[in-house]
């Protein structure tokens, strides 16, 4: 017979980022169809609010925690930089500290908190910006038009294009083709990026596994780090997205750190 068991979610979010949270420490029984089946379940769940992914924290030794990413249609991602500062609120408040490392599949991740209390603040590093291709941008040609782009990886891929105003492309449409681009056999993240002036960028998202998402912050990384790179953009970069405003902190060469928000929606148990 299967046995089931009652476990604890909160949702939380940062700057629009919503996300799942299960705590599987001390080490439990994975649900019998798989972390990847439980996020495409909450994450559709009407009851619940949907979000834009499962975040699962283990036992790591040597770290504060390790944080697995599963997205709203079951994928999993290397790192998610607004999943991993609410990762950090929720392992600062419960006495991990003030400054500790996170492990996730991209590498470790190091926190420190700005502020608590309603307006919880973390600054997260995370990692080097790599440019796999150097600065040249490549181009995707549609029917419609050819967009030139910049390849960044953080651990996780991402697809930076800057526009006149992010607003005016339809990005879920665009994100679909670039997804589909033999280029991108593990898929990519898609930025849709503006220039407001030397330290400030507007940025919209397109993650894969999921859409377009009210923030997506190795995105916005990308997208400062570009705007600093070929653009001419001060860090810190002030970053503008649909759910609120980060900042990100980078120097060619140097790791890039990510501040920004992370709140606490609701917690509930549910059976698995």
């Amino acid at each position: 017979m299967e046995t089931k068991r009652m476990v604890a979610i909160e949702k939380m979010q940062g700057a629009g980022n919503a996300f799942f949270v299960i705590d599987e420490r001390p080490p439990r029984v994975e649900p019998p169809d798989g972390y990847d089946r439980l996020a495409r379940a909450l994450c559709a769940s009407g009851e619940f609010g949907g979000a834009d992914g499962l975040l699962v924290i283990r036992e790591a030794p040597g770290f504060a925690a390790e944080m697995r990413v599963f997205n709203a249609d079951g994928s999993e991602a290397e790192m998610c930089g607004n999943g991993v500062r609410c990762v950090v609120r929720y392992l600062a408040e419960r006495g991990a500290g003030d400054a500790f490392v996170v492990k996730t599949l991209a590498g470790p991740i190091g926190a420190q908190i700005v502020s608590h209390g309603p307006d919880f603040a973390a600054r997260v590093n995370v990692g080097l910006v790599h440019f796999p291709n150097g600065y040249a941008a490549e181009v995707l040609v549609t029917h419609s038009a050819r967009w030139p782009f910049h390849y960044v990886s953080l651990g996780n891929p991402h697809v930076v294009l800057f526009v006149d105003e992010p607003h005016d492309v339809d990005l879920a449409e665009l994100g679909r083709v670039f997804n589909s681009d033999e280029r991108f056999s593990n898929g990519t993240n898609v930025h849709l990026a503006s220039i407001v002036d030397s330290r400030t960028i507007v940025v919209r998202h397109f993650e894969r596994g999921v859409g377009l998402t009210l923030a997506c912050g190795t995105g916005a990384v990308a997208a400062a780090a570009v705007a600093v790179g070929l653009y001419d953009v001060e860090s810190p970069v002030t970053v503008h997205v649909p759910g609120g405003t980060l900042v990100v902190e980078w120097s060619p060469g140097e790791s890039a750190w990510l501040t920004g928000p992370a709140q606490t929606v609701f917690a509930r148990t549910i059976e698995l």
